[in-house]
């Protein structure tokens, strides 16, 4: 019997699917929250004194914020790319992962964080650029595999994607 045919595949596979679309609901509900947790701090810091004006601590607070929320939103990009493909797309998830980095960077207070932190961190910056320029420059192998009752099996695909 074919992998395909299994009934209790199937439907463990049916549990995961829905899972997965669980999970979409769920991320838009954060990014809503995001997004009004930001408008929410916006408004609180205009309107307490000095009124009107944000500070440089108050920008970069807020900048971390909308890092945030633009992870959540990548997050549910690569949800949604599963669900569609059931395919988990290595290069959306490492652009996530950077972007990541960059909001640690963004908020980080030098004056408090050790040498070492900052060493480490430096360090996760190049290994995630270096990754992703991996991932973009590399040619993409598709490989499908063919189904068990048949005798022939298509060729492994090789592109460089949409850059190429």
């Amino acid at each position: 019997m074919a992998p395909e045919q299994e009934p209790l595949i199937d439907r463990l596979q049916y549990v995961i699917r829905m899972c997965v679309r669980a999970m979409a609901v769920m991320m838009i509900f954060v990014i809503i929250m995001g997004v009004v947790d930001i408008g929410w701090v916006i408004w609180q810091r205009l309107a307490s004194p000095p009124r009107f004006i944000l500070t440089i601590a108050d920008m970069l607070a807020t900048f971390g914020a909308f890092m945030a929320v633009l992870i959540a939103i990548e997050i549910f990009v690569n949800i949604t790319i599963y669900l569609r493909e059931e395919v988990i797309h290595i290069k959306i998830v490492i652009a996530t992962a950077l972007m990541a980095v960059a909001r640690k960077v963004i908020i980080l207070d030098q004056e408090k964080t050790e040498p070492l932190e900052i060493f480490a961190l430096a360090v996760l910056v190049i290994a995630t650029g270096v990754g992703y320029w991996l991932v973009q420059n590399t040619p993409s192998v598709s490989v499908r595999a063919a189904r068990e009752d048949t005798a022939e099996r298509p060729p492994a695909r090789r592109d460089r994607g949409p850059g190429a």
